[in-house]
């Protein structure tokens, strides 16, 4: 796995520059838009035309002009892309590249659950399948998922497929939330054991975390934030330092969007490594070859586009 790059800026290497000046060429040749998610490594951002979160990329990417998407990211977020882009072609350098919250559900399995409590809408966060988004009710995110069960007229919620943004949720909502057992293993490997030394270490930092961590880590927190909401509380004029509590790779969007700022990442085993699989070879290849290609078929994207959709209709409303 190649070392993470965690800085705002790096020494670009007479090979990179070789690779990068490959894939400028190739992108204007293909029509293509290339998508980074914040985790990726620093020389992957780099050459991207959007830096984002999933959802943010895949609606970018239904915006532009572009006849290809380079998705750098992990799976289910080229699968979204593809959900909302079916006339575009979407590939993923690194076909490899999954994300184990997503397999820690299957629609089948969600079908069984769903039978148990026939009354609860089931809202289904972003990281999950195409497959899993099909046989749910609504979409949400991370930044939207209070609004989007506050939305719902029903009182039961089956949350899938985090229990510990879904129990983040069910503390702000009177609502009755009942929880999937997923999580992220990256965010689960953030304790607060760790996070009260940083504290104690960095005491007039602001500690912010994602709501994938677990709750005794949300407990200790000064701000509960998406990774784009991390992005936009980063460049308030009153945070100088910040202990971050999410996966490393948004360290080096930080650094270069705020120099002069202090970002602590929270711990050094928060690093996923399917966001880290995909390099600038990769994307290369990915271009030349016009492949791994990622397809959702006809019948489950229609479905899963109704559940993406019903999340943006309450976002458009407010």
């Amino acid at each position: 796995m190649p070392t993470p790059t965690i800085g705002g800026s790096r020494a670009m290497t007479d090979r990179e520059a070789g690779l990068i000046e490959k894939i400028r060429v190739l992108r204007q040749k293909r029509g293509a838009v290339i998508l980074a998610h914040n985790y990726q490594l620093g020389e992957v951002q780099d050459i991207a035309d959007f830096v984002g979160d999933s959802l943010e990329l895949s609606q970018q990417a239904a915006r532009t002009n572009a006849e290809v998407i380079v998705f750098c990211g992990v799976h289910f977020m080229a699968e979204t892309a593809a959900i909302l882009s079916p006339q575009k072609v979407v590939l993923l350098p690194d076909l490899h590249a999954g994300c184990p919250m997503a397999d820690m559900i299957t629609a089948a399995r969600l079908r069984e659950k769903k039978k148990e409590h026939p009354q609860a809408v089931v809202v289904c966060y972003v990281n999950s399948s195409a497959e899993v988004k099909a046989d749910s009710d609504i979409c949400c995110t991370s930044a939207n998922a209070v609004t989007v069960i506050e939305s719902l007229d029903a009182q039961e919620i089956l949350f899938i497929p985090d229990q510990y943004l879904g129990h983040y949720v069910s503390t702000k909502t009177a609502k009755k939330v009942i929880l999937w057992p997923g999580f992220c293993p990256t965010h689960a490997r953030i304790t607060a054991d760790r996070v009260s030394e940083l504290k104690r270490e960095y005491p007039t930092a602001k500690l912010v975390v994602h709501p994938e961590c677990r709750p005794e880590v949300i407990a200790l927190a000064d701000e509960v934030l998406s990774t784009g909401g991390m992005c936009r509380y980063a460049q308030r004029d009153d945070v100088e330092e910040m202990i971050v509590g999410t996966e490393m790779g948004i360290i080096y969007r930080l650094k270069k969007e705020n120099p002069g700022k202090r970002f602590i990442p929270i711990s050094e085993q928060a690093i996923c490594p399917n966001m880290k699989s995909i390099t600038l070879e990769k994307v290369l290849w990915s271009l030349e070859e016009m492949q791994p290609e990622v397809k959702v078929p006809e019948e489950i994207r229609v479905r899963a586009k109704e559940a993406v959709d019903r999340m943006l209709e309450i976002g458009a409303r407010r």
